[in-house]
């Protein structure tokens, strides 16, 4: 214990409900532990995560999804991963590739990223996806990707379990945020330039469930939602 105590030893789970135990403490528990997996998994490089390939990530993603009932995404500047085409894919593969330098499994890793997206279709999942509107203009692959994405965008908003909204440009949100994804109650993912984050803390957990319903309520949905895409389309078209 002395040895845990000045940081020389790392604790194990059950050295952690040993202790709460005896102090009396078990509703740390969750917590503790949650906080102990973080410290190795929460951080991991790009260029480790990715030094199989993109094919390898896009499995793992997929194998996540799939052990998930609910699933929240956040991304202000890009289509997510599961609304895209295989030509935005390819765009957005291909620079992953380049600026990480990674095996190139560019087609691999598109097939796979087309793969995951049948669980759209299968089983009682729900997707609650936002996105900034910004997105529906940066370009990615030029006027014809970026034209035949937001037709897929416009029939993606027909599927019965998926909520679609986005967030119109100029809105007020209460900070400044990157993408995220939340795999039900369990874990979330935050991507940066270098590295993806694992945050699997129950209490992260809930701040960032919370972000995501105040977000939403920013969105717009359904007809307005259809609007912004529209607007997107004509400027394309101009």
């Amino acid at each position: 214990m002395p040895k845990i105590e000045y940081g020389k030893t790392k604790p194990s789970e059950a050295d952690i409900k040993t202790w709460c135990t005896l102090t009396g403490s078990n509703g740390e528990i969750p917590e503790l532990v949650a906080t102990l997996r973080n410290i190795d998994a929460a951080y991991r490089e790009w260029r480790r995560t990715l030094s199989g390939g993109t094919k390898q990530k896009q499995q793992e993603i997929l194998r996540m999804t799939r052990q998930s009932r609910v699933m929240r995404m956040y991304q202000p500047t890009l289509i997510p991963g599961l609304l895209q085409t295989a030509e935005y894919a390819y765009e957005i593969l291909r620079r992953s590739i380049k600026f990480h330098k990674i095996p190139d499994d560019l087609d691999e890793g598109v097939a796979k990223r087309m793969e995951r997206q049948q669980v759209l279709y299968q089983g009682d999942r729900l997707f609650h996806i936002l996105m900034g509107e910004s997105a529906l203009y940066n370009n990615v692959g030029g006027n014809s990707v970026m034209t035949g994405q937001l037709d897929r965008l416009m029939a993606i908003m027909g599927l019965p379990r998926v909520s679609f909204g986005i967030i119109p440009t100029g809105t007020e949100l209460p900070m400044q945020l990157t993408n995220f994804v939340m795999f039900d109650e369990r874990r979330v993912t935050v991507e940066t330039v270098t590295a993806e984050l694992a945050v699997t803390q129950p209490r992260e957990i809930r701040a960032y469930h919370q972000t995501f319903d105040i977000l939403a309520g920013h969105s717009v949905t359904g007809d307005a939602a259809r609007d912004l895409i529209r607007k997107a389309v004509e400027a394309r078209a101009t």
